[in-house]
């Protein structure tokens, strides 16, 4: 369902894009590029010059490879468009102190410790907090829900849906379906 149409008139001045790509590659890893652009719908003026309604004020990516465990082994920063050119694109290598990270344990913590403030960019940063969250998702369906150990999913108790006492978990993962209602 989208949202409602507004009821009080307005105007675009400001459009994000944030998306994230998956790849399996041939040598067995992984690689989520990651892009975030801003752009404006009129002229905008900064101290460096002015952006023309439609040119992008930020361009930015960033590959990070990773193997199955989720641990980055290599990772890219890539600035095209920047709103303080000689500057802002000059924070790139610094990205590559992530290799060795796992983005499932204490990723979002040790990449604000490593890159938060002044020591890395804060647009590249904002897409290092959907990182983990996209890798997941370009994992789904190239690794069974359920290992032969016969250990929980890791998607369950990780959002409200899949909490172990919901109905949905008792409908899709009745084995992990655990009853909390109080009795007597």
């Amino acid at each position: 369902m989208p949202l409602p149409v507004s009821e009080v008139e307005r105007e675009l001045v400001h459009t994000r894009r944030v998306r994230f790509e998956g790849y399996q590659r041939a040598d067995g890893l992984w690689d989520i590029d990651a892009f975030l652009s801003d752009v404006k719908s009129h002229d905008f003026h900064l101290a460096s010059g002015v952006r023309r309604a439609g040119q992008a004020v930020h361009d930015m990516c960033l590959r990070i490879t990773i193997d199955r465990k989720l641990n980055i082994v290599d990772v890219k920063a890539v600035s095209d468009e920047v709103p303080y050119p000689g500057g802002c694109e000059s924070i790139a290598p610094a990205y590559r102190r992530l290799i060795g990270l796992n983005l499932l344990h204490g990723f979002r913590r040790q990449a604000k410790e490593m890159l938060g403030g002044t020591q890395g960019c804060t647009h590249i940063n904002e897409l290092l907090g959907l990182l983990p969250t996209a890798a997941i998702q370009t994992f789904a369906g190239q690794m069974p829900e359920q290992t032969a150990e016969g250990r929980k999913p890791f998607q369950l108790d990780q959002c409200h849906a899949l909490e172990s006492s919901t109905e949905t978990v008792r409908k899709y993962y009745p084995t992990w379906h655990r009853d909390t209602r109080k009795t007597g």
